[in-house]
């Protein structure tokens, strides 16, 4: 289920509000099709989510952690080579 929830008030008084999925997907905005994980909009915003079918992953690897996999499965872990 999509939930926006209260997140803070900016400096200049707007008040911020987080919108994500409670059952840890990832969320997709109906106007852009863009797909979050979650969503920080300001009051007015008349933006609207949907959940999507896509679980927000707990580790995503950046480029290095790849290479470093890879080059340790051609290695067999051995860094020395």
């Amino acid at each position: 289920m999509i939930v926006k929830e209260f997140y803070e008030t900016r400096f200049d008084g707007i008040k911020l509000y987080r919108i994500y999925s409670d059952e840890e997907f990832k969320i997709r905005q109906a106007e852009t099709g863009n797909i979050y994980d979650e969503a920080i909009d300001i009051e007015s915003s008349n933006y609207t989510y949907t959940e999507s079918d896509i679980p927000i992953d707990a580790y995503e690897e950046d480029e290095t952690s790849k290479k470093a996999a890879a080059w340790d499965e051609l290695t067999g872990g051995n860094s020395d080579e």
